[in-house]
């Protein structure tokens, strides 16, 4: 790459960077030179691209970029910098004679007073721009950024540090970040339909990104719920197919779906080609390799736990009565099938799986899977997956004790694999090869979830503890 560019980021969900940025570009078909070593923890990264209008193209599209600039100079100090860009001069002398421009000076995690950001710009003066200073519409914008260390957990004045950073960056301004606004216009609460389930705004744009959603591509959740998916995915174009066991998540309780409302609202209707009713296990596919995408939350019993068609228990026959005859009642209500839980290992190897046989390939399947933050290892990932997939991306959502992450797998097969046959109970994915026998960590969330994750050990000691004071106090005289 010949070519650096300064990618300042929004402050969330870090470890969803890099594979939204790696997604898009993939997408419109240019490469990015991401280093090694670099710190996701930071707003600021230095990578490589061929040229702008890759740079705007990333803008345009990336949720979680604020800017984009021609990359000049960094260090550790202002005199470093100035040293730095003074050494290139070529890349910038191109607007010294009569581009009107404006200098802009900001901190992270500092607000820099107004008297120091005035001595930063008078700094760059060996830069002897003659064109027209233009504060409200210049035609090139120069940033200058001071990267603080967290100062949280301390009392301190509002200037106090100021100079201290920890690296400061230079550069002119490309493009401005735009994909962000519409984090505010898919607002859940602004939403003409919504749920207790349904997915924040920002997180189901970047599981949109992560599908490569664009137009004329055909996407399927089949966890559609209120359809947090569809609009995302609707808007940038695709095509979108949805299915749940539970058709009153996606009609919602007036005439008109409720999904269909809210597509509406952002103008996607046409592009919701249809919302089935049925379970995932017991699927009308008949062939497969036609989907570009597969994207899902699937429950995992925080707020909705997971069902398919079965019952609990062995089913015991019982005498047949007579069919009855005549006219239908008007108070007769339609048949609800039994449903059993649906196990989020075994839920996530079938959903593997169906991916692989619905998928065409290089389509991606994009689902979030919930992971006890102590017990979680990579393998848990890696036995989910099959012959014909491959991992793609794996950010994590940090909430403390559990997290939940955004898995992107690819299909690189070609050949037409079978449907699955979702009796898998073990939560591990078969492969032709040697069979492992590793429980992963989301194994049983549901129940370790409502346990606070405790371990059976302490579960145990927490019985005993309970029993003996029930003992103690049924020892006890009554005071009657």
């Amino acid at each position: 790459m010949s070519n650096q560019y300064l990618f300042v980021f929004a402050q969330a969900h870090e470890e969803f960077r890099i594979p939204e940025l790696q997604s898009i570009a993939e997408l419109h078909g240019f490469e990015i030179a991401i280093p090694e070593d670099i710190d996701v923890t930071r707003p600021f990264a230095v990578l490589g691209l061929e040229n702008e209008e890759h740079a705007r193209i990333l803008a345009r599209r990336c949720i979680l970029i604020k800017h984009i600039y021609e990359f000049y100079a960094r260090g550790s100090s202002y005199a470093e910098l100035h040293e730095k860009n003074r050494a290139l001069r070529d890349r910038w002398e191109k607007y010294v004679p009569d581009t009107s421009f404006k200098f802009f000076v900001a901190g992270f995690n500092q607000s820099i007073p107004q008297r120091r950001q005035r001595e930063v710009v008078e700094d760059f003066s060996y830069m002897d721009f003659q064109g027209k200073i233009d504060m409200k519409n210049p035609e090139i914008v120069m940033g200058c950024f001071e990267e603080y260390r967290d100062a949280k957990g301390t009392t301190r004045e509002k200037h106090d540090g100021d100079g201290n950073f920890r690296e400061v960056f230079f550069g002119r301004l490309v493009e401005d970040g735009s994909a962000r606004s519409l984090v505010k216009k898919f607002d859940v609460k602004k939403r003409a339909y919504f749920g207790n389930t349904s997915m924040e705004a920002e997180i189901s744009l970047l599981m949109a990104n992560q599908t490569l959603a664009s137009p004329g591509k055909l996407i399927y959740d089949p966890f559609t719920g209120t359809g947090s998916m569809a609009y995302t995915t609707a808007h940038f174009g695709s095509f979108f197919y949805g299915s749940d066991i539970d058709g009153r998540q996606m009609r919602g309780k007036e005439q008109q779906p409720g999904i269909r409302r809210a597509a509406a609202q952002y103008g996607v209707e046409k592009r919701v080609i249809d919302l089935c009713t049925f379970d995932v296990t017991h699927n009308p596919w008949r062939c497969g390799g036609f989907f570009d995408a597969i994207i899902t939350d699937p429950p995992y019993g925080v707020r909705a736990g997971a069902k398919r068609l079965g019952r609990k228990k062995d089913w015991v026959p019982r005498t047949p009565h007579p069919v009855p005859t005549g006219p239908r009642p008007d108070d007769d209500q339609p048949y609800i099938p039994p449903m059993r839980p649906y196990e989020l290992s075994a839920l996530a190897t079938d959903l593997v799986l169906l991916g692989r046989y619905l998928l065409r390939p290089g389509g991606r399947l994009v689902f979030f899977l919930p992971t006890i933050t102590d017990e979680y290892q990579e393998i848990d990932i890696h036995t989910m997956l099959c012959d014909g997939m491959e991992l793609v991306a794996n950010s994590l959502q940090d909430f403390g004790a559990w997290g939940r992450r955004l898995v992107t797998i690819r299909k690189t097969g070609t050949e037409n694999y079978p449907p699955p046959k979702f009796d898998s109970d073990s939560g591990v994915a078969p492969s032709e090869g040697e069979k492992t026998t590793h429980v992963p960590a989301h194994r049983d969330f549901r129940e370790r979830y409502f346990q606070r994750f405790r371990s059976p050990a302490e579960l145990a000691e927490e019985a005993a503890a309970a029993v003996s004071e029930m003992r103690l106090e049924a020892s006890e005289p009554s005071k009657d």
